[in-house]
């Protein structure tokens, strides 16, 4: 099942996709942690079974982000061993985590802003994971996946130089406004099946930039959200960006990174794609 929210900013209402391509509302309460803990998505595919959903006109509608306010965004850095190589990095040896704050979060097609001062932003195609319950110390693999509510596109946009040459931790180059464009939809996990056979591409003004497939990641989903609770209490709502493949600008002859006018297009294989054009803070 696909879940989305549709309408102008912070006034998005829920919807779901049906298998004739149109949008169905499914009333309160919105696509958050609430509505996944308490099994809302259960209650969305009864209602959508029984034809109990009424069509939402959908000609003109904003698409926003498919997870309404979520508690924090973690991140996985260096996840693919070719990414590794293009930074110059050894692939690690656990999980690189950092933090994203969670208002950088903005829909699949809305504008991502190149901050003030900035020289190196910089895109990354990502599977983003969705947790669907309350998970702290887990002991298996199976565990992890089972607190998996979904799948999602994520674009977790980067500004180099303040993520590695000003100091400090990664964060203050991840954490600038617009820096996480997310969906268009939140794909339950029973209809993605195996996150680690998905192929994921990103272009930049129509040149192929990203080539790469989540079966290449270093640590998959099972033990990246397994890891995760051993240090942290993951909350329904909460999302995880697993990493990138090969192909960011920092990482290209000629470095070439974002600047205002670009048009950055991402997908993932059956999450959906993305289409940026990129602005000036």
């Amino acid at each position: 099942m696909k879940l989305l929210r549709v309408g102008p900013v912070g006034q998005e209402r829920p919807v779901v996709l049906d298998e004739a391509g149109n949008l169905r509302d499914i009333g309160e309460p919105d696509i958050d942690g609430a509505f996944l803990a308490s099994g809302g998505v259960a209650r969305v595919r009864a209602a959508l079974d029984r034809g109990d959903l009424p069509i939402v006109a959908e000609e003109g509608l904003r698409v926003g982000a498919p997870v309404a306010r979520p508690g924090k965004i973690v991140c996985i850095g260096l996840n693919y061993r070719d990414h590794a190589a293009e930074s110059g990095a050894e692939p690690p040896a656990e999980p690189v985590v950092f933090m994203k704050a969670a208002d950088t979060m903005v829909g699949p097609y809305d504008e991502v802003l190149v901050p003030r001062n900035s020289v190196k932003t910089d895109y990354e195609v990502e599977l983003a994971i969705v947790i669907g319950k309350r998970a702290r110390y887990l002991e298996s693999r199976e565990e992890a996946l089972e607190v998996v509510a979904g799948y999602a596109v994520a674009n977790d946009v980067s500004e180099r130089e303040f993520q590695l040459e000003r100091g400090g931790q990664w964060d203050k180059g991840k954490s600038c406004e617009t820096f996480n464009p997310l969906g268009p939809w939140l794909v339950t996990a029973d209809e993605v099946g195996d996150p680690q056979s998905l192929s994921l591409r990103l272009w930049v003004n129509g040149e192929l930039r990203q080539d790469g497939d989540t079966k290449n990641m270093i640590f998959d989903v099972a033990e990246i959200v397994r890891y995760l609770s051993q240090f942290m209490v993951l909350e329904p709502g909460d999302v995880i960006n697993t990493g990138t493949p090969a192909g960011v600008a920092m990482g290209m002859p000629g470095q070439p990174y974002l600047r205002a006018g670009d048009v950055v297009e991402l997908e993932i294989e059956g999450l959906g794609r993305q289409r940026q054009t990129v602005g000036q803070a």
